[in-house]
């Protein structure tokens, strides 16, 4: 841990209380006290109980659920540290909310996420850190600073420890979205890997159908890798292809668990004996016992020190993919 940084704020919304603490803790600093709550006419009310006149202040904010609150905390937060002078203004938000809806699927519908990229750089952020977009394409929708942060470095080495690697496991990707993903985990891993393609039924866009699967899956250790799960039936389906084409063992892996509807239920029933994922997202009460969550607070924690220091993030994260290569 280093020294006392004088010069810096970590404060954190309701959604992301523990990560924001274990991030302050990695740097060496303590999480700064915020009023982050309701009037009694379910306003949402904000005042920062620090003062943060020139510091360097950071803004953590995660959306498990309650998303419009949480997004208007964040927006609140930072308007206020904006007309208490701060120094400069940096927002982290490891999931991005309304990252699925990055552009027009149909007419007369909006693009959500880009609305939500406009009102936080209107609100006053001035970089953007963030995780494992849904779509690379959403750092478009901002012109200030944005720091894209990859998932590889977080899970390497949970996969190599529990012998994810080699002729002997196949990365699986579960659906046609998740291709590229699933091909630079096994090219980093040494495994095959295998491709299942899905449709959404009219009118039922949250379930998955599975129509074929591609690859050599038999015999091997299957691990699943995707982005984020909703309500799990992606997974879960896949997970059972995947049983079919012989697989001696599937396991899965998604960096942002949000566990919507029957997402517990579904996993703790599925064939996935390992879901891995982060803490990107603040694990439910209920977490399924086969579900295994990876801190990116080590990560986040060195981002914000290289952040408050001017020094390049890419090249941090460069040195950290580099420390992970076979």
């Amino acid at each position: 841990m280093g020294p006392v940084l004088d010069d810096m704020n970590i404060f954190s919304g309701n959604g992301s209380a523990q990560l924001a603490s274990d991030v302050a803790n990695s740097v060496g600093i303590p999480l700064s006290q915020a009023t982050v709550g309701k009037w009694s006419n379910d306003e949402v009310r904000v005042q920062l109980q620090e003062n943060v006149r020139g510091k360097d202040v950071f803004f953590f904010q995660s959306f498990p659920g309650e998303v419009s609150d949480r997004l208007m905390e964040l927006w609140l937060m930072i308007d206020a540290a904006k007309r208490a002078s701060a120094g400069r203004i940096t927002v982290v938000i490891p999931w991005y909310p309304y990252s699925k809806q990055e552009r027009k699927f149909r007419g007369r519908e909006p693009i959500s996420a880009r609305l939500v990229a406009d009102l936080t750089v209107a609100a006053g952020a001035q970089r953007i850190v963030t995780m494992d977009l849904h779509e690379g394409a959403i750092q478009g929708f901002f012109d200030i600073p944005m720091d894209h942060l990859p998932h590889l470095p977080v899970f390497l080495d949970v996969f190599r420890n529990e012998g994810l690697t080699g002729e002997n496991a196949v990365i699986v990707a579960p659906d046609a979205g998740a291709v590229e993903r699933a091909t630079e985990v096994a090219q980093r891993l040494g495994c095959g890997i295998a491709v299942i393609f899905k449709r959404h039924p009219e009118g039922d866009v949250e379930r998955a159908e599975v129509v074929e699967t591609v690859g050599d899956i038999k015999g091997k250790r299957a691990l699943l890798v995707d982005d984020f799960m909703l309500g799990g039936s992606t997974l879960v389906n896949a997970a059972e292809e995947v049983r079919k084409a012989g697989a001696t063992e599937v396991r899965a892996c998604v960096t942002h668990a949000i566990m919507s509807g029957q997402a517990t239920e579904r996993i703790t029933n599925s064939g996935i004996s390992t879901l891995y994922t982060t803490d990107t997202l603040p694990p439910r009460p209920d977490m399924p016992p086969n579900i295994k969550v990876v801190s990116v607070a080590p990560l986040l924690g060195e981002v914000v020190r290289c952040i408050h220091e001017d020094r390049s993030v890419s090249k941090l994260l460069g040195e950290i993919e580099s420390d992970k290569t076979i």
